[in-house]
C-alpha cells in the first residue's frame, strides 16, 4: 500500500491559537494497517482546549492534526486486515495497550499507556488518517452502512462517552432526571436517557437559546437556574438522577444539594485542570448518594452508541449545526466557541 500523494491536505496544530490548513500527507500504511480518506470529524470542547494551548497532551512545541470524531471510508487495507477499499467505518478514537490491569478489565479509556487519535496522534482533521495496526486488532473501526450521514455517525463518540456516564446511574422507568447543561454533551444526555423511560426529564441551561432546544428535543422541563433556584423546582423531593453537563464547580455544589435520597450523580464535565471545589460530603453521607465520574469511551462504548444511532433509537441528526469543508475551518472553530452552534463538524 502506498499513501495517496500529492492530495493531503490537514489542519495543524502549530502552537496556542494556531491551527493551520497545511499540506499534509499520512505515513505509508503498514502491512497491518489501513488508510482511512475522512468524511467527517466533530469538533468537541476537547479540540477548543487544544486550539487555546491548554490541553495537557499538546505540550510546547507540539505539531499535530486534532480530532477524535471520525467516519470515512478505507481507501486501502493490509491482507490481514479483514478490511477493504471501499468499506465505510466509524473510528473509535481510544487505543488501550490491551495488556494493562485496566485494558484487561475493559476500562482501556483508562490504560495508563493508552493512546488516541487525534490527541497522542494525528486525528481526522485532515483528509486521510492511518489506522494502525493495533486499532484494528482491538476492533476499533466499527462498520457504516452506505447510507450513514458522516456528519450524524461523527456524534457516536460523544454519545458513547455519555453512555459510560449514565451507565452506573442507572436510569431506569419512574426515574427524575436532572441534566445541568444543554450544550451537545447535554443534549445527548437528554437524547440518551430518554431511552431508558424516566418518568421526567430536567433540563437547567441559563442560555435561552439552548434552553429551547433542549425543549424541542424532548426535555420534559427547562430552567433557568440564574431565575429559578433547582430546590424550587423539585420542592422537597429531588431528582433521582443528576447529569452535571457543564463544566462549572457550582453545578458540582448543587448536584449534591439537590439530588434525592439514594439519588446517583455523575459528574460528567471535568474542570479546568487546577481547580478545586468544596463539597459538602455529609450529603453523600446522609442521602446515601452514589457519586461518579467518568472519562472518555471505549471501543465497546462506541459500539453500544451506533446500535442505538443506526437503530433509531437515538438521532443525532439534529445536534449538526453546522457543517464546514477542511479549508474553512478557521469558521467553523470560530462557530464552535461561540456556544450558538450545537454542534459543528469539519467534512475534509
Amino acid at each position: 500500500m502506498s499513501a495517496v500523494a500529492g492530495e493531503g491536505r490537514a489542519l495543524v496544530y502549530r502552537g496556542p491559537g494556531e491551527l493551520r490548513v497545511e499540506p499534509w500527507e499520512p505515513p505509508a500504511p503498514g502491512p497491518g494497517d489501513a488508510l482511512v480518506r475522512v468524511e467527517a470529524c466533530g469538533i468537541c470542547g476537547t479540540d477548543l482546549k487544544i486550539w487555546s494551548g491548554s490541553h495537557g497532551d499538546y505540550p510546547d512545541g507540539t505539531v499535530r492534526v486534532p480530532g477524535h470524531e471520525i467516519v470515512g471510508t478505507v481507501v486501502a487495507a493490509g491482507p490481514d486486515t479483514g478490511l477493504e477499499a471501499g468499506q465505510r467505518v466509524f473510528v473509535a478514537p481510544n487505543i488501550g495497550c490491551g495488556r494493562c490491569e485496566q485494558c484487561r478489565a475493559g476500562r482501556s479509556n483508562l490504560c495508563p499507556d493508552g493512546e488516541c487519535f487525534g490527541l497522542t496522534r494525528d486525528g481526522g482533521f485532515a483528509t486521510h488518517v492511518v489506522a494502525g495496526a493495533d486499532v484494528i486488532a482491538q476492533g476499533n473501526l466499527l462498520p457504516l452502512p452506505d447510507d450513514a450521514d458522516p456528519a450524524a455517525t461523527s456524534l457516536v463518540e460523544p454519545l458513547a462517552c455519555v453512555l459510560r456516564g449514565q451507565r452506573p446511574c442507572r436510569i431506569g422507568p419512574g426515574d427524575v432526571v436532572l441534566i445541568m447543561g444543554a450544550g451537545p454533551i447535554g443534549i445527548l444526555h437528554l437524547l440518551a436517557a430518554r431511552t431508558r423511560g424516566p418518568r421526567r426529564i430536567v433540563v437547567s441551561e441559563p442560555s435561552a437559546d439552548r434552553r429551547d432546544q433542549a425543549a424541542a428535543l424532548g426535555a420534559d422541563l427547562v430552567v433557568d437556574p440564574a431565575a429559578t433556584p433547582l430546590r424550587d423546582v423539585f420542592g422537597d423531593g429531588g431528582p433521582d438522577v443528576v447529569l452535571v453537563a457543564a463544566p462549572a464547580p457550582a453545578a458540582q455544589v448543587e448536584a449534591l444539594e439537590v439530588a434525592a435520597p439514594g439519588g446517583r450523580i455523575n459528574f460528567f464535565a471535568g474542570l479546568p485542570r487546577g481547580t478545586t471545589v468544596e463539597l459538602d460530603t455529609n450529603l453523600v453521607h446522609y442521602k446515601e448518594l452514589v457519586v461518579t465520574g467518568t472519562t472518555s469511551c471505549t471501543a465497546d462504548d462506541c459500539r453500544e452508541a451506533l446500535e442505538l444511532t443506526l437503530g433509531g433509537a437515538v438521532s443525532t441528526a439534529p445536534l449538526v449545526t453546522a457543517r464546514h469543508p477542511l479549508e474553512d475551518a478557521a469558521a467553523a472553530f470560530a462557530a464552535a466557541r461561540s456556544g450558538t452552534a450545537l454542534k459543528v463538524v469539519i467534512e475534509p
